[in-house]
Order: structure tokens, then C-alpha cells, then sequence
């Protein structure tokens, strides 16, 4: 079998799992309807090894990684022998500032260093649609239709989260411009609000809960047409040609210096 056979979209599709279907409720929890998730994003097989590489990589690239500790070199003092070379009957010590002594150099200690890992794109994806199957097929997904929350209040942002049975740790995936939805949910212990495109494999696995809308939930139209398409570069105008003069007609008289 070839390799374009087996990249193809039908063998995609085969080797997808059954769709998952559900509610769609407004945030006061009534149920509208029922919605069968799209399988390209949540009826992904399970694959271990690489979600936990792409998760490492995640919180690898998270590290600051600006701790350091002084070698014996750069800890000041200690420049001349505690004592001499030979007829005290101790071991021969050359500075204080070595890494046995109090207050001395650190030995193979932390210096600082980028922790980043290197992760192809499509591991990356793949990561994050077993993570959306995963936290899917266990019950952790629900999906409103929007936030009806006009002005910032944490008390309405409670509510919702009650109505919706969100316990434990909570996702909520907003759109970027959604203040008020973000400021109704920030100060809630356990709660966190992020946009669709900032959502890691790492992030819906440590969500015990995840609350998408009709604009951020993967695969639906809508959130389709919310990624802003790359808009197209226009030409430099190009400048219309002078007009010439009209030529002059030469007379019987004209010697050809123009007068």
C-alpha cells in the first residue's frame, strides 16, 4: 500500500472512532438541542507516547530557565592557600572557595539554558485532537450557544457554571475578544478562561471541565470562519504615463531652432 493511500482522507477517516454526540444548552443550562461533534477534532485514537512528548515539550518550553549559582571561580575571595602545602598532616587545600567549603563555589550547579523543545506542527495537532477526544468521550465537554453576560459579574459567572455542572477545574475557551466573559471568570479559584487558538493538549488534560461556544469549538462553522484570513497584499499603484505635447508644425519660414 501506498503512502498517499494511506494519507488519504477516506483512510483518515477509517481510522477515526464512532462520532460523540452532545447538548447544547444555553449558560442558564436549558437544553436546545443535540450537536454530533466533528470527528476530525474529537473521535481521534487514543496515542500515548505522543501526547506525553508533546506535553513535555509544552511545559519544557514554559521554564524560564535564568537560575544560576556561582562556580568556585566566580565566588569571591579565596585566592591564596589556607594553609601550606605540606607538615600540618591535613589534605592539601589550594582555596576556601572550593565546593566542600562553607560558603564556596557550587559544583555542576544549574547555569542558565533555553529548555524549549523542538515539536513538528503536526505532532502538535494530533496531540490536541487526542486531548479534545479524550476529555469528549469522558463527559468533560459542554457547549453553549454564547455568554448572555452583559457587564462583568462573578456572580452570573457562578451561576453559569453551576447551571452547567462544572466542577473542579474549569476551561473556558472564549474568543480573544470577549472581555466580559474573561473579567466575569478571572477571579474564580480553579477557573480558567483562554482564546480557542491559545488552547495547548496540555491545557484541556489538566481541565476536569471544558466549556466551549458555538464561535470556539473546533471543526463547527462557525469557528471556521472566525480565523481571520491573511489579508491580501494590494499592488503599488503605478503612475499613468505623462501626456506629451503636441508637436509643433514646421513652416516654410522655420530655420529649426524653434523661434
Amino acid at each position: 500500500m501506498s503512502v498517499d493511500t494511506l494519507d488519504s482522507p477516506r483512510a483518515r477517516a477509517e481510522r477515526l472512532l464512532d462520532a460523540v454526540t452532545i447538548n447544547r444548552t444555553t449558560d442558564a443550562g436549558a437544553v436546545l438541542g443535540t450537536v454530533e461533534l466533528d470527528r476530525e477534532f474529537f473521535s481521534v485514537a487514543p496515542n500515548e507516547p505522543l501526547v506525553h512528548q508533546v506535553v513535555t515539550a509544552q511545559l519544557a518550553a514554559k521554564r524560564r530557565g535564568t537560575q544560576s549559582t556561582r562556580t568556585r571561580a566566580e565566588v569571591r575571595g579565596g585566592s591564596a592557600k589556607p594553609y601550606r602545602q605540606k607538615g600540618t598532616g591535613a589534605a592539601r587545600q589550594g582555596s576556601i572557595r572550593a565546593p566542600h567549603y562553607a560558603g564556596g563555589g557550587v559544583a555542576l550547579g544549574p547555569k542558565p539554558r533555553d529548555y524549549s523543545q523542538r515539536t513538528p506542527r503536526k505532532m502538535v495537532r494530533q496531540a490536541y485532537c487526542c486531548a479534545l477526544s479524550d476529555r469528549a468521550r469522558s463527559g468533560a465537554v459542554r457547549l453553549i450557544d454564547h455568554w448572555t453576560m452583559e457587564v462583568p459579574r462573578t456572580k452570573a459567572a457562578l451561576a453559569a457554571l453551576s447551571a452547567l455542572d462544572c466542577a473542579g477545574r474549569v476551561l473556558i475557551v472564549a474568543t480573544h475578544d470577549d472581555d466580559v466573559a474573561a473579567r466575569s471568570f478571572r477571579n474564580l479559584p480553579g477557573v480558567a478562561v483562554l482564546p480557542g487558538e491559545q488552547v495547548t493538549a496540555y491545557d484541556l488534560l489538566a481541565a476536569d471541565v471544558i466549556v466551549f461556544t458555538d464561535e470556539t469549538i473546533p471543526g463547527s462553522p462557525t469557528a471556521a470562519s472566525a480565523v481571520a484570513a491573511e489579508p491580501e497584499r494590494k499592488a503599488a499603484p503605478t503612475k499613468a504615463p505623462a501626456a506629451k505635447a503636441p508637436a509643433r508644425k514646421r513652416t516654410a519660414t522655420d530655420n529649426g531652432s524653434g523661434r
